[in-house]
């Protein structure tokens, strides 16, 4: 944190549409010059929604162009989805972790993506895209478009940031949505506490704490769908530097033992 001890999340605003082949480093930068009173600061932390990186990089299908193969039609009918989108959604799947339709009209498809996340749908999403059978699908690389962003913003600055894509997500055995750090670079994901002693002196053996996923749910809360806000720049922050990788915040396959 910083001197103060105090946390802030400033919403970046004038962000207009974005489109396929525009430069998110140069639309932050161009918001951040209009806006009055703000100007970059050492060790800031820019979070940015997926879905305007997605857009950027051109990861958006029309369904309309989307051929269902019998496996699809399949999946769709368990799940009451349309199998064009079940389609798309297994484009993008490594496995199927969990899929039925519990309540009609409400089918579910929870599974692990070809990045490792584990996801409703794999994160393939309609919303704020076009209104219309657009949906967008992850970054390829999440890690290399933050790296993109950060390197740009930092060359035109001079200070150092680091870069969260962040992503809305849904929770085992927890009802509602929440923010999750789905790309990063600049600041290493986790905070590693162990081997610190606590306020009382005890030995910390376990304490490994996700900085930038609670960094990308408490912008999320800036951060709602119809607020047209995609970006927010959290300032305060204490976190380690370094160039990172989400890949750090999944649970590695031998010790997870709800798989």
């Amino acid at each position: 944190m910083d001197k103060t001890g105090e946390i802030r999340f400033v919403p970046l605003r004038g962000i207009p549409e974005v489109r396929e082949g525009d430069s998110l480093g140069e639309m932050i930068l161009r918001a951040a010059g209009d806006s009055e009173g703000f100007s970059f600061l050492d060790g800031d932390i820019v979070v940015i929604a997926q879905k305007v990186v997605s857009k950027a990089e051109g990861r958006v299908v029309n369904l309309s162009q989307v051929e269902p193969s019998g496996f699809a039609v399949t999946v769709s009918e368990e799940v009451s989805k349309d199998p064009r989108l079940v389609e798309v959604i297994l484009g993008e799947t490594r496995r199927i972790v969990k899929m039925d339709e519990r309540e009609t009209g409400k089918g579910r498809l929870i599974v692990e993506t070809t990045g490792g996340l584990v996801l409703a749908n794999a994160g393939v999403d309609a919303s704020n895209v076009s209104g219309g059978e657009d949906v967008t699908l992850l970054p390829l690389d999440s890690d290399r478009s933050a790296g993109v962003i950060r390197k740009h913003i930092e060359q035109e600055t001079g200070k150092h940031v680091a870069v969260i894509i962040s992503d809305t997500v849904g929770r085992p055995w927890r009802e509602g949505l929440t923010d999750i750090a789905i790309g990063c670079s600049g600041m290493r994901p986790l905070s590693d506490r162990r081997g610190e002693t606590d306020t009382k002196g005890l030995l910390l053996t376990a304490t490994e704490m996700a900085t930038a996923d609670q960094v990308a749910c408490a912008a999320g809360l800036l951060m709602e769908k119809t607020a047209a806000l995609p970006v927010v720049i959290a300032r305060g922050v204490d976190y380690i530097r370094g160039e990172g990788s989400s890949d750090e915040l999944i649970r590695d396959p031998a010790h997870d033992l709800f798989r």
